[in-house]
């Protein structure tokens, strides 16, 4: 597999369910958490393209951490919903980079939008509401 673009490091949290779809990669930026992945054979469909429920599970990390630790501290959340649409596609070797808006971290509801980036190409879009779950 190719190399992973500089700045970007291992995610600094995961989960045994992120360890299965990774290695997933993160760079910190002003604008918040970017969210990388280079598509292995495991993430692709027959047909050599990367699979939307990839794509889908990325988007809730993406969106979900950059909601949760837009604030300090972070904020406990849980996804209420997500949506995503399929503009383009990712196959094997490409590097997948997640950019994300966090609209609103309220006291009850969390709104973010992200957008999924192949070679400067828009290929998804996603935005999830998140419950702030109350201590």
């Amino acid at each position: 597999m190719s190399m992973i673009p500089a700045g970007f490091t291992p995610l600094f949290r995961s989960s045994p369910f992120l360890d299965l779809l990774g290695p997933i990669y993160n760079q910190r930026m002003d604008t918040g958490l970017v969210i990388g992945l280079r598509a292995e054979e495991k993430h692709c469909n027959a047909r050599g393209l990367v699979h939307g429920g990839v794509l889908s599970s990325l988007a809730d990390v993406a969106l979900g951490y950059n909601s949760a630790f837009a604030q300090e501290p972070p904020t406990p959340i849980v996804t209420s919903s997500l949506s995503i649409d399929y503009a383009g596609t990712a196959k094997l070797g490409d590097w997948i980079s997640i950019e994300t808006d966090v609209q609103k971290v309220g006291k009850s509801l969390a709104f973010a939008n992200c957008y999924f980036v192949v070679e400067s190409a828009r290929i998804a879009r996603a935005s999830a509401v998140f419950s702030v779950i109350t201590r």
